[in-house]
């Protein structure tokens, strides 16, 4: 669906997690230090953003890894300007290893990256199709939000992105719309304008 997107004139850039190899949290919680464990964190992103770059370009389309931490050999530093270049040449730019430094999430990264290189829309791809008023696995009478502010996600300590996030994004006022990654179709509904999952938006 990158792809589909891309093919239509959209500029695509992708902020990758490394959840799946390491949590640096989660790490910490096991009793290692807290910056190694992030750091940890930061390397696993950055594998699986090259995991992605190489099903991207396995399809016929351009990507590029860029790592906000030093590591040459295997992808390019993130440098905002060239960074807005490979966007514009219609390659699918792949962020990694977060923000470069210890104790800021992946969401935060995202929400940065997002207004650094002026991007129209952030979108939070998640396991449920938007912001609910409870977590509707477990309370099925859980409504679930089609509009919001980024100052009610705070009030009422939503499960969006953390708080960090949701200040940068509020603060420079980057809309969010949160949708389901396992919904096929979803991502190329949202580019085109379709009112799916939730938007967010600072007023």
């Amino acid at each position: 669906e990158l792809l589909e997107v891309s093919a239509m004139g959209v500029e695509v850039a992708v902020v990758v997690g490394g959840g799946n190899i390491f949590r640096g949290a989660g790490l910490a919680r096991a009793g290692m230090d807290r910056v190694t464990g992030d750091q940890m964190g930061m390397l696993a992103t950055v594998m699986n953003a090259l995991a992605m770059q190489d099903a991207i370009e396995s399809l016929g389309a351009q990507a590029r890894v860029m790592s906000a931490i030093r590591i040459n050999e295997v992808a390019e530093d993130f440098i905002r300007r060239r960074a807005v270049r490979h966007l514009e040449k219609g390659r699918i730019v792949i962020f990694a290893a977060g923000t470069g430094n210890p104790f800021f999430t992946t969401d935060t990264a995202a929400s940065l990256r997002a207004i650094e290189v002026g991007a129209d829309l952030l979108l939070k791809a998640t396991k449920v199709n938007g912001v609910y008023s409870d977590d509707p696995v477990k309370n099925p009478a859980a409504s679930r939000y089609q509009r919001l502010t980024f100052d009610r996600v705070l009030d009422d300590r939503l499960s969006v992105m953390d708080a960090t996030a949701i200040v940068l994004c509020r603060d420079h006022r980057m809309p969010l719309r949160v949708f389901n990654l396992n919904n096929e179709g979803d991502l190329p509904r949202v580019v085109r304008g379709e009112d799916v999952g939730t938007l967010v938006t600072a007023d």
